[in-house]
């Protein structure tokens, strides 16, 4: 599997994907040649499917990542390659059902990287310039755990939890997405995502989404969040 470079992901941002995600993406997540076009690819799973148990088990990682992240992989693929279609026809008809899907899917693929590689089996507790940022911008880290938890419970429908980055104010935000793409703050590099589409949980925790968002903060990867904030102060 090849590594995706920066300058793919600014096209995919660019084509309406989560804006400046390129800058924080793990190199797993990948692409491969196919026909002279790049094909976004699924990046394995950082660990073993049951290593998160029992916060998380294999079965709920298996679907989530087997079947659900997959999902967005073809359907980005598909749209892109629809969309070059209607390019060599010169038949634009489809373009807004085609540049929602780039959107979706391409947004979807970009969450769902950070998310499996955003969890840990083992980790860490944040520390060094991590947690100076948090406690400058929300007192403590327990603040922070706090506005993030209420924030990803009260997700509308289907969406995300988010801590991201935002480089023109220098400073952390805690944002909520709906879907993959609606309320995204653009610039806003994020940094740690939490995914409350009921797929993530529902096979253990059926529809208590607190106790799965209360349950998965014991397998944040902190060390990968600083890694994200480290790369995005550079912007």
């Amino acid at each position: 599997m090849n590594a995706l470079s920066r300058r793919d992901w600014v096209k995919l941002v660019g084509s309406g994907a989560v804006g400046a995600a390129a800058v924080a993406l793990p190199a797993a997540c990948g692409a491969q040649e196919r026909g002279g076009a790049r094909e976004y690819t699924l990046p394995d799973l950082p660990y073993a499917v049951d290593a998160l148990e029992p916060h998380l088990d294999a079965g709920i990682l298996t679907i989530h990542h087997d079947k659900h992240h997959a999902g967005y992989v073809r359907g980005l693929n598909a749209a892109l390659n629809e969309l070059q279609s209607a390019r060599e026809r010169g038949d634009f008809g489809a373009i807004q059902s085609l540049s929602r899907a780039v959107a979706f899917h391409g947004s979807g693929h970009v969450l769902h990287t950070l998310y499996f590689s955003n969890l840990h089996p083992k980790p860490a507790r944040p520390s060094g310039a991590l947690l100076r940022a948090i406690e400058a911008q929300f007192g403590g880290l327990e603040a922070m755990v706090g506005q993030l938890t209420a924030a990803t419970n009260k997700v509308a429908g289907s969406g995300w939890g988010m801590l991201a980055y935002e480089p023109l104010g220098e400073r952390l935000l805690v944002l909520q997405i709906e879907k993959h793409e609606n309320q995204m703050l653009c610039g806003a590099v994020p940094l740690l995502v939490i995914d409350v589409w009921e797929h993530a949980y529902y096979l253990k925790y059926q529809n208590k989404r607190a106790d799965y968002v209360k349950a998965i903060m014991n397998v944040i990867h902190w060390d990968e969040v600083a890694r994200r904030l480290a790369q995005a102060q550079k912007l």
